[in-house]
């Protein structure tokens, strides 16, 4: 098959999925734009403040998207480009897109509170405390996963660490001229639009090359970076969203959609054939070597790609407190995670039309990591359109990164919250609670924990993208279980969450069971992997649980 006709039918199911399912569930939810947004009944010009809604989109679209649809497709490829693709094209119209609206509606209606405090109003204290403590070890592992992946690639290609650094300072100046000294968007935007892109240029002319300027090895320099990554995490999720968090994604999401395009357009002038197998059966051997079963890890790999628990966070977490019209909820949530299917489907075209055989895509999978390898199969395609395979590359890898850096300190920012719900959420008062609760006391533990993974078990560290996407799956079903509640509860049909809710519970607990079996029978054991997953699949079973009591309540009442 050819990979632009690919690119075309997925794209015409997204935009089909925009105008026709989304539309229904605006109507089913009750979406009304006269009602003012939590951003302006809670303004408090830290964390709820309105923004421009393609600065929150920006945002937004950065935060949900991190690596996620890049890593997971180009992974899963294992099973056959075909099981990938149809999985991508249904799960995000029907679960994934239908996932994030839905979230960021529900926040929306409970003041900007986080999906947490949404089942809290469901199921009561206990299961608001154990649906925060999930989500917030679900969100460290976010933290830890991209974190690790931008480390890896700084050594890489050093390039992207001086842009990257100069995009955080760039970024800064863009929210001080907006904010501060009234600059309108629109002419911020054609001064440091240009500068970002400007960066790109001066990162390749001035690589921030640790191993050369200090004679560290790529090992100490990968540690160096993850704690430079680790601070800054720590800052930019402390300090007010103005002034980093929401310039910064905006600016950077010009890159992701220029990377985009480069894509769409490298795809369409190359025309890959699709040379890999269409599917490789229920059982494939890819990136670890042994063989993988295609239920349920062809899912939880595509991962964010098609459905991510994560969104619902980003929802809840930021976007909500952001939001200034609910007439934005659906291009914002629904059509942001179509987007973030495009570039999945790209990123699946890369890996399928650059390989002659299946043989060479595993042989490659093994030796390179996910986003190398993404970034070295559309540059590719990019020289047919006349930009050198270096350039196009680097630029690839630069953008990725922009993605991950959005991410990792989304997701810290978001794991405070939830930090602070959570001990907002325990029966006891006192110094030790507001010690606690305190913003810069949570986010330095989430910071901590992160560190102790990524350096304390450097073997885990390495795993945590399958501990990730199961756990990040589970927690996409968790949402859809407590929306479903929601929808029951104020008597709308519920049909819309509850059905991909049971396939999302599935997939990703027999997927947890599946890693806490293979922990403790492989040779040695893997203590570190084996309790996080007993950990998050007992959280989640527990929670099912008070949910089948709550709705039996319910209806005997």
């Amino acid at each position: 098959m050819n990979g632009a006709l690919l690119l075309i039918i997925a794209s015409a199911c997204f935009l089909a999925g925009y105008f026709i399912y989304a539309g229904m569930i605006a109507r089913k939810l009750g979406v009304d734009p006269s009602k003012p947004t939590p951003a302006h009944t809670r303004k408090d010009g830290v964390d709820f403040v309105p923004a421009h809604p393609a600065v929150l989109f920006g945002h937004h679209f950065a935060s949900i998207a991190g690596a996620g649809p890049i890593v997971g497709p180009v992974l899963a490829a294992e099973f056959g480009w075909a099981s990938v693709a149809l999985w991508i094209i249904l799960g995000c119209v029907f679960i994934g897109a239908a996932h994030d609206m839905i979230s960021l509606f529900l926040s929306i209606r409970h003041g900007g509170e986080s999906i947490g405090s949404v089942i809290g109003t469901i199921l009561g204290r206990p299961g608001k405390v154990l649906f925060l403590l999930f989500s917030w070890s679900a969100l460290i592992l976010v933290v830890t996963e991209f974190t690790r992946q931008i480390a890896v690639t700084f050594v890489a290609d050093p390039a992207i660490a001086t842009a990257s650094l100069l995009f955080i300072a760039e970024a800064i100046l863009f929210g001080l001229c907006v904010n501060k000294l009234k600059v309108s968007v629109l002419a911020a935007s054609l001064v440091f639009v240009p500068l970002m892109f400007a960066s790109v240029w001066f990162g390749s002319l001035i690589p921030f090359d640790l191993v050369k300027l200090f004679g560290l090895t790529p090992e100490t320099t990968r540690i160096v970076w993850t704690l430079v990554l680790l601070v800054y995490c720590f800052i930019a999720s402390t300090c007010p969203v103005w002034i980093l968090l929401q310039p910064r994604d905006y600016l950077n999401s010009y890159l992701l959609y220029a990377m985009m395009v480069l894509g769409f357009l490298g795809v369409f002038v190359a025309h890959p054939t699709l040379s890999t197998d269409a599917f490789a059966g229920f059982s494939a051997v890819g990136r670890s070597g042994a063989a993988d079963l295609l239920f349920p890890f062809l899912f939880v790999t595509v991962a964010c790609g098609a459905c991510s628990g994560f969104h619902a966070l980003v929802a809840s977490g930021t976007s909500a407190k952001q939001l200034d019209s609910e007439r934005s909820i659906r291009p914002i949530a629904y059509g942001g995670m179509l987007l973030e299917g495009v570039l999945a489907i790209i990123a699946l075209i890369g890996v399928a039309g650059t390989y002659a055989s299946q043989k060479d895509y595993v042989s490659a999978i093994q030796g390179m990591e996910p986003v190398q390898m993404f970034a070295a199969t559309i540059a590719g395609f990019c020289v047919k359109i006349g930009i050198p395979q270096r350039v196009a590359e680097s630029f690839m890898l630069l953008s990725v990164s922009a993605f991950l850096m959005t991410t990792i300190d989304s997701g810290t920012r978001l794991a405070r919250f939830s930090w602070q719900e959570l001990v907002d959420a325990l029966p006891c008062e006192g110094a030790a609670k507001k010690s606690a609760r305190n913003m810069y006391f949570g986010t330095a533990l989430v910071v901590l924990l992160a560190a102790g993974l990524l350096l304390g078990s450097p073997a885990t560290a390495k795993q945590l993208w399958t501990i990730f996407a199961s756990a990040n799956q589970l927690l996409a079903a968790l949402t859809l279980l407590a929306a479903t509640l929601w929808f029951a509860k104020n008597r709308r049909p519920c049909w819309i969450t509850a059905i991909p809710m049971v396939f999302m519970m599935c997939v990703s607990s027999i997927a947890l069971g599946m890693l806490f079996w293979k922990s403790f029978t492989g040779s040695p054991v893997d203590w570190v992997k084996g309790c996080a997953t007993g950990f998050l699949l007992t959280l989640a079973v527990v929670l099912v649980v008070f949910a089948v009591n709550s709705a039996c309540k319910a209806k005997r009442s």
